[in-house]
Parts: C-alpha cells; sequence; structure tokens
C-alpha cells in the first residue's frame, strides 16, 4: 500500500499517520503541500495540526494549496481519502464531505480520549471492525463540532454515512459522551462512493499498547488488506 501523506503549514500529525501506515506494512511518502500529481498512490491521507494556523477557520486555507486540486480530483476518481481531525476540516471545506466543523460548544480546545461507536463495517476503512463495537481513541482539536442543515443530516442517517458516532461506556449516544457539540454524535462520515472518510479522533494515535489503545490500528490495517492483498 502506496500512500500519499499531504504534509501543510502547521500539520503536526503527519509523522504519527507516516509511522501508522509504516505498522502495518504500507510504503508512506511525504507530499508537501505545493507539490503537484498523486498519480502511482494507492491511497492519500490529510493529517491532524493547524494548516496556516487555522486562520479564517480550520482547513480553509489549506483547501486552496495547489496539492488539494490533485486531492479532490484523486477522491471524485473512487480512490481512497482518508482526512484526520484538520485533515476532516480540510476535506469538508474542499467539498468531498458535507457540512463543517466549527467551535466545539463549550469554546474550549479538548483533548482526551473517547468512545466511539462503529456503525459500518463495510467500507474499505472499517472492515476490520464489528458492528457496534466500542473503540477508545482520542481527540485535540479546538473546532470539532460537526454541523450541517437538517436535509444533509436526515440524508447521512439515511445513507448510512455515519461510519464514527461518539458514544458513553454503554455504547449510547449521549450529551454527556459528545466532546464538541457535533449533530448527532458524528465523529467521522464517509462520502458517497464510500471512497473518502473524515474522522475528528486521532487513529494514527491509538495503534500501539504504549499510547493506551490499539484500536484505531484496525483501521489501517483494513486499509492495508484493500489495498495490498497480500498484506497481513
Amino acid at each position: 500500500m502506496k500512500v500519499a501523506v499531504v504534509t501543510f503549514p502547521g500539520s503536526n500529525c503527519d509523522y504519527d499517520l507516516y509511522k501508522a501506515v509504516q505498522q502495518v506494512g504500507g510504503d508512506p511518502t511525504f507530499v508537501w503541500h505545493r507539490e503537484r500529481g498523486l498519480e502511482g498512490y494507492d491511497a492519500v491521507m490529510l493529517p491532524g495540526g493547524f494548516s496556516y494556523g487555522d486562520y479564517l477557520r480550520g482547513g480553509a486555507i489549506a483547501r486552496l494549496s495547489p496539492v488539494m486540486e490533485d486531492v479532490v480530483a484523486y477522491a471524485r476518481s473512487g480512490r481512497p481519502v482518508l482526512g484526520v481531525c484538520n485533515g476532516f476540516q480540510i476535506l469538508c471545506e474542499a467539498g468531498l464531505l458535507p457540512g463543517a466543523l466549527v467551535r466545539n460548544d463549550s469554546l474550549k480546545f479538548r483533548s482526551f480520549p473517547v468512545r466511539l461507536r462503529v456503525e459500518r463495517t463495510d467500507t474499505l476503512f472499517t472492515e476490520g471492525y464489528e458492528e457496534g463495537q466500542i473503540l477508545r481513541i482520542p481527540i485535540a482539536h479546538g473546532e470539532g463540532n460537526y454541523e450541517a442543515d437538517e436535509a444533509t443530516l436526515r440524508r447521512l442517517e439515511d445513507e448510512g454515512r455515519i461510519v464514527f458516532r461518539y458514544v458513553d461506556a454503554s455504547g449510547e449516544a449521549t450529551d454527556e459522551a459528545n466532546p464538541n457539540g457535533s449533530w448527532h454524535n458524528i465523529a467521522g462520515i464517509v462520502n458517497e462512493g464510500g471512497n473518502v472518510l473524515g474522522m475528528m479522533p486521532h487513529p494514527e494515535r491509538a495503534v500501539e499498547e504504549l499510547l493506551g489503545s490499539t484500536d484505531g490500528l484496525a483501521l489501517f490495517r483494513a486499509m492495508a488488506r484493500a489495498l495490498s492483498p497480500a498484506a497481513p
């Protein structure tokens, strides 16, 4: 699995993604935001961080980087794109995913492990999980509050495009379990084709016991299996 990890000024989780890809036998390459051309890559990943210092709003300026023209074309051709945290914000700003990520309802930066419920297991990102499985994955964001109009939220629900949802220890999507105020406790969604996933929690920070959880590892293993048939 050859992966392009796109790096913007202000990215700070690019190396985490790089190491997560390596851990499942993948071949990651850093791609600077001014570079062009994504041919030859099996997947593209947009990391977390604070691209361009989050000026205007998270992802708004990064969306205009030269590489994003290629990312949009890559995604619209049906190839896999993963956006984590700031990467999720960029995907929404670029129109590859609906809705927007706005300030947390607490107006505070939130950074701690949360529980997620796996809502779908039929995507190339989640086939290694069980439906309803509860994951422990860390968050670290100030603008992770997913917002969309009612028609969009209804469509996401009806089409089963909500992949991860914030829940409590019993698996219930409660207000108390929601760390940022996201509508419908949304933590991650896919596009209509199922090849673009945006999520606020950081699976790349949950791939080793030393980090407190290995619940993110199955996501990268699933991608490796789908894109590199010989992968374990």
